[in-house]
């Protein structure tokens, strides 16, 4: 049988960010990942880790440089593309503090992103029609379609939002970049919920959690489970490995 490549694979990533003297300072140490088709894997790791320069180079930040390795997609290496690039491919990121963007509706940024990630010119008419279930589902007031995108929108009302624009632009790979952060436990369950929705809907979609917390995780229940030290992942298992964090804190794995 024939290898099957996996829907999104990290193979020996290095990145560097410069420092406030303008020196590179290298992040990212050698990092391996492969997510295939259907599958959750949750990042954990404790401040400094590298997560969010892991989360900001897949989304295509110019403020970090890959000096060696590769980000794949479907096979394709898409380590040099533009964000907008990805995102048309099917990468999808939620962001740990989604911006504002005065003057731009909810409805006109999802019009603008869905004509962009697939060609697809609808009114905004249709696209109300079709984004009102999904609102219902994430709970969210139907109002919110026409007010500035997260202007005044509280936290749970931000990463719903994200959820939303997840569910309609259905990418391949979603990655979530501490959506749980700030959160009390009913938002996130919203939250979850949404996620949940979105893989019922799309189960082919692949989904990387990036967080500090088990809580989401508990939530969503993911296929894997990787701890992110130093910049590099030292160990991967299931969800026995978050349990173990839980009691032991990330003390066992420092040394690595």
């Amino acid at each position: 049988m024939a290898n099957v490549s996996p829907l999104f694979e990290i193979e020996n990533l290095r990145v560097s960010v410069a420092d406030d003297g303008g020196t590179p300072i290298e992040i990212l140490h050698g990092l391996d990942l492969k997510v295939s088709a259907g599958e959750v894997h949750a990042i954990m790791g404790p401040n400094g880790s590298g997560k969010s320069t892991l989360a900001s180079t897949l989304l295509g930040s110019p403020e970090y440089e890959v000096t060696s390795g590769a980000i794949r997609l479907h096979g394709d290496t898409i380590t040099d593309w533009d964000p907008d690039v990805r995102a048309k491919a099917g990468m999808f990121l939620a962001f740990q503090y989604p911006q504002e963007i005065p003057g731009v509706s909810v409805i006109n940024f999802l019009r603008q992103a869905l004509s962009a990630r697939k060609g697809l010119d609808l009114s905004v008419l249709e696209l109300r029609l079709s984004i009102m279930e999904w609102m219902e589902r994430l709970n969210m007031d139907p109002s919110f379609a026409d007010r500035y995108l997260n202007e005044g929108f509280s936290g749970g009302e931000k990463k719903r939002n994200e959820i939303l624009q997840m569910a309609i632009l259905e990418p391949e790979l979603a990655v979530l970049d501490e959506t749980d952060s700030g959160l009390d436990i009913d938002a996130l369950r919203v939250v979850a919920k949404g996620v949940r929705e979105v893989r019922s809907d799309r189960p082919e979609m692949g989904v990387v959690l990036i967080t500090h917390y088990q809580r989401l995780l508990d939530e969503l229940a993911p296929d894997h489970v990787h701890i992110m030290i130093n910049g590099r992942i030292v160990e991967s298992g299931g969800m026995e490995l978050a349990a173990r964090l839980e009691s032991d804190g990330y003390e066992s794995w420092r040394h690595l």
